[in-house]
């Protein structure tokens, strides 16, 4: 006579070895159908790379032709042929030949692409052949390491299985009812069930404050979404608007050079958003090693000398207090981040021919700016939030410097004295 949990831990145990042996050739299936279509992607735009590239040479004939028949020599994956009639349609396939990048004999696989260019008003066809990195040695491992967290859980259900009893799993069967109903959108706080056990009560703790975590991660990650989705429309439908008024023109006139460089306006803005984003989410999800011992006071100075032409084109008197031997633990390039937005925050809010002093101890860091009114401070770090009238730029640097003061356990203040605008930041 079995009990019901044995029962039932059989039937699952078959159940989970039919799910990994036939998830080993999807495995397989999908990998090599994810990396085909990425090169795919990779091959059209290597192709239109290629085509823009030769068309802005503004070369002759002559002097494409010998540029063509060199570039045919030095790139063997990768062949422009001219012709009379393009092609229908372009092509895709895969290949197996002989690498010509090895020296001994490789048969590799290959992605193709054999599509339609233009330089110079003529036809063309270009064929473009991507190694394809082999599948199989990728499968193998997962499969393995797959194969050995199946045999690591079912051998533990059977072990935990034969000492337990249903009474003493009761804690864990409410646990998992509730996780069972438990939806993160809905960001409802649960509340496990008293346990005398220490397992189960050190389980109720941990899922707890995972699921605490989780939740933030869920507000950040919606809120990050929400915000770039928001902030990127309106660089977008400029970039979308003028790049039809330049394609409805047949020469480039100065008004289409205008257009042409709100266009880059444009698309510069929304690069540096879309940076900024990314730095937050990897800052707010603990992505950067913070061990490594820098030198505040060098990296402010460099960060200074390289806004040395900001500062003199709005010729700003600078005065400064920078203690030497500053040195603090944490990640150089989110340090170098957070002093480059606290100095152009205050260059770009001081008027010309004003004054920003910059101080610099053990203690902290703090940069002052000449102003008129004090700023609000509770829209002061939220993002995209706008102080002035000012729109060059991107709306999340004074997040930047929180989230990073936040991940370095420092702690970053605003105050407004004597028309100064002040940041402090304390180590």
């Amino acid at each position: 006579m079995k009990n019901l949990l044995q029962k039932s831990l059989k039937q699952l145990t078959i159940f989970a070895f039919i799910v990994f042996a036939l998830s080993v050739p999807s495995y397989f299936f999908l990998v090599d159908w994810i990396w085909l279509k990425e090169l795919d992607e990779n091959n059209e735009l290597i192709a239109q790379r290629i085509e823009n590239e030769f068309n802005e040479q503004n070369i002759s004939d002559v002097e494409l032709a010998e540029s063509i028949r060199f570039w045919n020599e030095i790139q063997p994956v990768s062949r422009i042929e001219y012709v009379q009639q393009p092609l229908a349609r372009d092509s895709r396939y895969t290949i197996r030949r002989q690498n010509p990048y090895t020296t001994g004999e490789a048969i590799d696989r290959f992605r193709g692409l054999k599509t339609n260019i233009k330089i110079n008003n003529r036809n063309y066809v270009l064929v473009i052949e991507t190694n394809v990195e082999e599948t199989e040695e990728t499968v193998v491992y997962i499969a393995v390491v797959t194969l050995l967290f199946f045999l690591i859980l079912v051998v533990g259900f059977w072990v935990l299985n034969r000492r337990l009893s249903k009474k003493l799993w009761q804690p864990f069967q409410d646990t998992l009812e509730k996780l069972k109903s438990f939806q993160l959108n809905s960001q409802e706080q649960i509340k496990f069930q008293k346990t005398d056990t220490i397992e189960f009560a050190e389980l109720n703790a941990t899922l707890d404050k995972l699921l605490q975590h989780s939740v933030v991660i869920y507000r950040n990650q919606k809120e990050f979404t929400e915000n770039a989705s928001h902030e990127l429309q309106t660089p977008l439908a400029i970039l979308k608007n003028k790049v039809d008024i330049l394609l409805q023109s047949d020469d480039l006139t100065e008004r289409q050079y205008h257009i042409a460089e709100e266009m880059n306006k444009a698309l510069i803005r929304i690069s540096r958003i879309n940076k900024n984003l990314l730095l937050l989410a990897k800052i707010e999800n603990n992505q950067f090693d913070n061990s490594e011992l820098i030198g505040f006071d060098i990296l402010l100075l460099q960060c200074m000398d390289d806004l040395q032409e900001h500062i003199k084109e709005k010729e700003i008197d600078v005065s400064s207090d920078i203690h030497s031997n500053v040195e603090v633990k944490g990640n150089r390039s989110l340090i170098e981040a957070l002093i480059n937005n606290l100095l152009i925050n205050a260059i770009r809010h001081t008027s010309q021919r004003k004054s920003i002093r910059i101080t610099l101890s053990k203690s902290g860091f703090k940069i002052a700016n000449s102003g008129k009114e004090a700023l609000n401070p509770d829209l002061l770090f939220r993002r995209f939030s706008r102080m002035s009238a000012d729109n060059s730029g991107s709306g999340l640097g004074l997040s930047i410097v929180q989230e990073i003061c936040r991940l370095q356990s420092w702690t970053v203040q605003y105050s407004f004295e004597n028309n100064r605008h002040t940041f402090l930041v304390r180590f």
